[in-house]
């Protein structure tokens, strides 16, 4: 039975977790950088460990420096949070083998969803719709432009180990294939350690919506309804919502009913999340994320179910708390994620946060770490908080946003608030009318 926690994160997500252990009785110990030496998470925690410089290589993503933490403070436990080891399945497969509890799915299920290419396989031998795309990584630019030929441009390369935009190309036509398939290859095995990539057929305005799903020891697995995360830059998303507006009740269940199967055929535990594109009414499979995500607060908004309380009693044998029977969402929700950065340049603003006040009032939730005169460090993600919405329906949950954000104050770094305000008075998004280029054609 899991008594102590380790957390192997920082930030909003860490301290997100020392809560939900706190709610469940469980002593929690938390990690840190030298650079996070006054990061609330360490303050919150019941015990905490310095392990290691800034740099996350010599101490977030230290393997030996986050076990030897576990050993010395007696947790019986880690939580990944999302990012750094997350998913990495070696980091799992270490920490069971030190006896340990991982909070999270297993090392064979992180492997195999982890890698895009044999992720698509999988979801193909499920049954689980998937673009025209090549079979497997495509090793030379000859096979590449053989199977580009066969489905039609335009396509789009994908690095197999990973996501986030890193590897990614999108060409228009056999000229561009050529002069990018090396070069994603190159930032591939940069970003990941691995240069291959696969191809698929390019949608030239689909909508990124993705299923929550959840799996426990005792073979279930549930879908909770799905994401909106269509308004992102660069493929990174800036907000997310629940339910989706061109979602009905009929494609949630095609759509979670195929996340099922694709985690059922892998014998997945814990929290997940399928990402599909969808467009004229098809959905298509585009990858699995092995881990809670950062906009996980928008489905506990809509379905009261705490996600983070849900993997560590999962993590513990118990059974899935969601009832059985047709699951339908309540409310609407979105998430704003609040970066230190310049809101026309997207470059990171690191700094001291001289006056940090967040807003309040019915249906507004917030996730951060931040304070006043808290140091942004400039080694890590910008991400600072989540503005998290709640509402009856859409349009009472984008005025309620509306509200928070004009009460919203950070000073002494540059945030992406004023960009989320310009965004929520744009007709299309008030419409729901919008698609992943969203930003492309967004004038700020």
């Amino acid at each position: 039975m899991i008594s102590k926690v380790l957390i192997a994160n920082r930030g909003e997500i860490a301290l997100r977790v020392i809560l939900a252990c706190k709610e469940l009785g469980l002593g929690t110990v938390a990690v840190h950088s030298e650079a996070d030496r006054d990061a609330l998470h360490v303050r919150y925690a019941d015990e905490d460990v310095c392990i290691g410089p800034a740099l996350a290589k010599q101490s977030y993503l230290s393997i030996s420096s986050i076990i030897a933490a576990a050993e010395i403070t007696g947790a019986d436990a880690i939580h990944p949070g999302y990012g750094f080891l997350a998913e990495n399945p070696h980091f799992a497969e270490i920490v069971g083998e030190c006896q340990l509890t991982f909070i999270g799915p297993s090392p064979n299920a992180i492997r195999l969803m982890g890698d895009k290419a044999k992720a698509r396989e999988t979801a193909k031998a499920a049954g689980v719709p998937i673009l025209p795309g090549s079979d497997g990584p495509v090793r030379t630019i000859e096979d590449a432009l053989e199977v580009a030929r066969t489905i039609g441009f335009p396509i789009i390369l994908k690095a197999s180990a990973g996501g986030g935009g890193r590897g990614m190309r999108i060409c228009p036509d056999e000229t561009t294939l050529q002069s990018a398939y090396e070069t994603a290859r190159s930032e591939a095995e940069r970003a990941f350690g691995v240069a291959d990539v696969y191809l698929e057929k390019y949608l030239q305005h689909p909508r990124h919506i993705e299923i929550q799903v959840f799996g426990d020891t005792h073979g279930r697995v549930v879908s909770l309804g799905e994401r909106e995360c269509s308004i992102q830059r660069r493929h990174q998303k800036l907000i997310e919502e629940s339910p989706s507006p061109v979602v009905d009740q009929t494609i949630r269940q095609r759509m979670g009913d195929a996340a099922i199967k694709l985690c059922q055929a892998v014998s997945y535990v814990n929290a997940g999340t399928i990402e599909f594109l969808y467009q004229d009414g098809e959905f298509y499979f585009m990858e699995m994320n092995t881990r809670i995500q950062v906009e996980h607060p928008v489905t506990e908004e809509v379905t009261g179910i705490d996600l983070v309380k849900e993997q560590i009693c999962v993590a513990n044998g118990e059974p899935l708390s969601v009832p059985f029977g047709e699951f339908h969402l309540r409310g609407h929700a979105m998430e704003f994620r609040i970066n230190a950065e310049d809101p026309v340049t997207f470059a990171p603003n690191p700094g001291k946060i001289r006056e940090f006040h967040a807003p309040g009032g019915p249906g507004v939730r917030i996730d951060t770490a931040a304070y006043r005169d808290y140091v942004v460090p400039p080694h890590y993600d910008s991400l600072i908080a989540k503005l998290i919405i709640r509402g009856k329906d859409r349009p009472e949950t984008i005025a309620r946003a509306r509200r928070a954000l004009d009460s919203f104050v950070i000073e002494g770094v540059k945030t992406t608030i004023p960009l989320h305000r310009a965004i929520l008075d744009d007709p299309r998004f008030v419409r729901g009318d919008f698609s992943t280029r969203f930003m492309e054609e967004f004038e700020f």
